[in-house]
């Protein structure tokens, strides 16, 4: 007697989240991603059918196969994975569940994704990233690329935000998260921050104030009960 499993038939297209790692091809005219996991070695773009990794003829997913795209039901689920070490260049996607799926505890896996949102962690400096730069490995054909800075790209093949999201095409939106608070000589390019950002920003600049005013006022009274200039 074989096991049938409960079949969905949703009325839209399930969401789900994972992180990936953003790739530009060689000469610079496509962006995807690629996973952190299995499918690593096969870059995908925004809207894309899943094959199986090993090679095998059936249809992804298959039950008795661990083929397929994979998601996880929570955002916060797929936020943590960031944190480990060798996923912090990684980006947080929110994907449409597509096509046949089997779902588990904890997410999917699924035989087509449409990637809606990639959200960019902050550059390794810790400032908020405006593109995405050559990270220095690859898969063939494809670059890797991490968050940066506009301070930290130094030359590096790098594409922008908005640019990386033309170039995989099908309606991806590319968000930059949060980052650390620039420094006073980076106000000039702070025009893009939000609410938040520029109160941080306030209250970092009436800190510097006060410590400033307090050296002046130190350095009178110095002044003041000196000797006499000679």
């Amino acid at each position: 007697m074989r096991l049938r499993l409960p079949e969905e038939r949703p009325t839209e297209p399930p969401t789900g989240y994972k992180i990936a790692h953003p790739v530009l091809s060689h000469d610079g005219t496509r962006a995807g991603f690629t996973g952190v996991s299995l499918g690593g070695a096969l870059p995908y773009g925004a809207l894309a059918d899943a094959a199986c990794v090993y090679g095998l003829r059936h249809r992804a997913p298959h039950r008795r196969c661990d083929c397929g795209f994979h998601c996880v039901h929570d955002r916060t689920t797929a936020e943590a994975l960031l944190c480990t070490a060798e996923h912090r260049t990684a980006v947080l996607l929110e994907v449409s569940v597509l096509g046949r799926y089997i779902r588990f505890e904890r997410g999917f896996r699924y035989a087509r994704q449409r990637v809606r949102t990639a959200t960019v962690g902050p550059c390794a400096c810790g400032k908020v990233a405006a593109a995405l730069a050559d990270a220095g490995w690859g898969r063939p054909g494809w670059r890797a690329l991490a968050p940066s800075c506009g301070g930290c790209l130094r030359g590096r093949t790098s594409v922008s935000l908005a640019g990386f999201a033309r170039l995989a095409g099908e309606g991806l939106r590319v968000v930059a998260g949060k980052g650390a608070v620039p420094p006073v000589a980076d106000l000039a390019g702070a025009e893009g921050l939000g609410v938040p950002e520029l109160v941080a920003e306030a209250a970092l600049l009436q800190a510097r104030l006060d410590w400033f005013q307090a050296q002046l006022a130190r350095l009178g009274e110095h002044g003041a009960g000196g000797a006499p200039h000679g």
